[in-house]
């Protein structure tokens, strides 16, 4: 028996080596891993077993600063490995370039704009996600996986955001982490680890320098950590990306921030190993990204694409085609998604607002997977910035709600030696962009990104695009009204969404 699900527009069968199209009349293929029960609760496949899930999330990693994905300079031999290995991803978006924002989208499948995920957790800021909501890891539990997290947190509630056990280790050395959770690997049940690094973020302000202009350590320390190598960088052979100032500020901190990443190489490494020597390997999937871009301004925080399009790198026993590049563009909206298709569990109650990706994971056919979204509305509780955002194809709108005010700065960019190497010395760009642009923006941005990758050029300011912008503010109305956005009142005062003001 071939159990099938509900997934796309053809109806195939899978045998251990082939997919069999049978052709439109139904929309079903089989599950790779299991299948499901009228109630969505897994039933034992009893031709395969459920995969194991390695979810591995670092802290304000960009697609600039690993070797597999073009960086020469940088030392990333296990994540090259693993994506020599699996399939690599070059268009991967986060929906928000903040890491609590952009956690909560990525374990529950919504929109933060839709669950009340706007901003920040911790400390003075506040913002949790709503009770009701159902998230990756509970779903999981509930369907016979054994969860178990380390590292980094940064969402609330821990109801909503349950795991079955947590993990303790210095997020700082992914080797120590790597030693500290190993034990999940003798679980009985299927496992989900979610792995989670403070690695490659700026170090906080009781690690910072006194002196402006000295490079913030992005968490290395000169007599390191316990299990790690120090893996140095000149700051001369650092590649800066475009949107950055090169000068010496800059490099300085790219090297730091280079080290960092290096650090978390070394724990990817140690974890494998051991992933490896526990005989289930050959079983288990492993999912690397990062919650949003580097940590310099121009990337962290912003909607432009060093702080949004991010390294994807999938590993898996189950794929049959090794070191794949996919261009098939996917959000983080839609990984939890992904992963409960993985696993072969039933969803179409969920009412998630992403979609697995899992149909197109080694299809070089990307029909369908050419528009992503993104909703940007606060980072601290002072920053309220709110943006939503559509690329389509090689075109990208940004609706700058409140772009009457100033642009806001993060609090640890704005310390930064890169950004006060520009602010106290007035100079006038910033990269590419003049620096009075950086901060006051216009209310829309529209971007060709194959002609104009450094989103430099805006052609919502000029005639012939007025057909372009007009067909993508339609279909990003249309997505807010989707998704519930209460910013969707926002477009002459709309007032749609509104209703009675209370929750039904």
């Amino acid at each position: 028996e071939i159990p099938l699900r509900l997934v796309g527009s053809e109806m195939c069968i899978r045998d251990s080596n082939n997919i069999i199209n049978l052709g439109y009349a139904l929309t079903f293929i089989p599950t790779l891993y299991g299948c499901s029960d009228s109630t969505g609760k897994i039933k034992e496949n009893t031709s395969s077993k459920r995969p194991n899930i390695i979810l591995f999330v670092t802290d304000d990693h960009g697609m600039d600063a690993l070797g597999c994905y073009g960086n020469n300079i940088i030392k990333t031999p296990n994540m090259d490995s693993l994506a020599a290995n699996g399939v690599r991803f070059t268009q991967a978006y986060c929906t928000s370039a903040s890491s609590a924002a952009s956690r909560s989208v990525l374990l529950t499948g919504k929109y933060g704009h839709a669950i009340g995920a706007y901003g920040h957790t911790h400390d003075y800021h506040h913002f949790s996600t709503f009770k009701d909501v159902r998230s990756l890891p509970v779903i999981l539990s509930e369907n016979g996986y054994f969860t178990g997290r380390i590292g980094k947190y940064h969402v609330a509630p821990e109801s909503v955001y349950h795991f079955d056990k947590v993990y303790t280790g210095n997020p700082r050395n992914t080797v120590e982490m790597a030693e500290n959770c190993k034990e999940i690997f003798n679980s009985e049940k299927p496992f989900f680890l979610y792995f989670c690094t403070d690695d490659p973020h700026r170090s906080g302000f009781t690690e910072k320098v006194d002196d402006w202009s000295s490079p913030n350590p992005f968490g290395n320390r000169k007599d390191g950590y316990k299990g790690c190598s120090n893996i140095v960088y000149s700051p001369d052979s650092v590649i800066v990306p475009s949107f950055l100032p090169d000068n010496k500020e800059t490099r300085e901190e790219i090297a730091q921030y280079y080290q960092s990443v290096s650090r978390v190489d070394q724990g990817m490494g140690k974890l494998l190993s051991y992933l490896k020597e526990s005989g289930k390997a050959d079983n288990t999937i492993i999912i690397y990204i990062s919650d949003n871009g580097m940590a310099f301004p121009g990337a962290k925080t912003t909607v432009y694409e060093p702080g949004l399009k991010l390294p994807c790198i999938i590993s898996s026993p189950f794929i049959k085609s090794k070191g794949i590049t996919n261009g098939a563009m996917i959000s983080w909206v839609d990984m939890t998604p992904t992963i409960l298709d993985m696993a072969g569990i039933n969803t179409k109650d969920e009412g998630f607002m992403g979609r697995s990706f899992l149909p197109v994971i080694e299809s070089e056919s990307h029909e369908g997977w050419n528009r992503i979204f993104a909703s940007h509305t606060f980072h601290e509780i002072t920053m309220y910035y709110p943006m939503r955002v559509m690329r389509k194809g090689d075109y990208k709108i940004i609706w700058n709600i409140a772009h009457s005010l100033e642009y806001p700065f993060a609090s640890d960019l704005w310390i930064s030696s890169t950004w006060q190497s520009i602010y106290r010395n007035n100079l006038t760009h910033f990269g590419k962009r003049t620096t009075d642009s950086y901060l006051h923006r216009p209310e829309f941005e529209l971007y060709n990104l194959k002609e104009d990758p450094d989103e430099i050029n805006n052609l919502a300011l000029k005639k012939d695009y007025t057909d372009i912008l007009e067909q993508m503010k339609k279909e990003l109305k249309e997505w807010q009204l989707k998704t519930k956005d209460p910013w969707y009142i926002m477009w002459n005062h709309d007032a749609s969404l509104q209703g009675a003001g209370e929750k039904l």
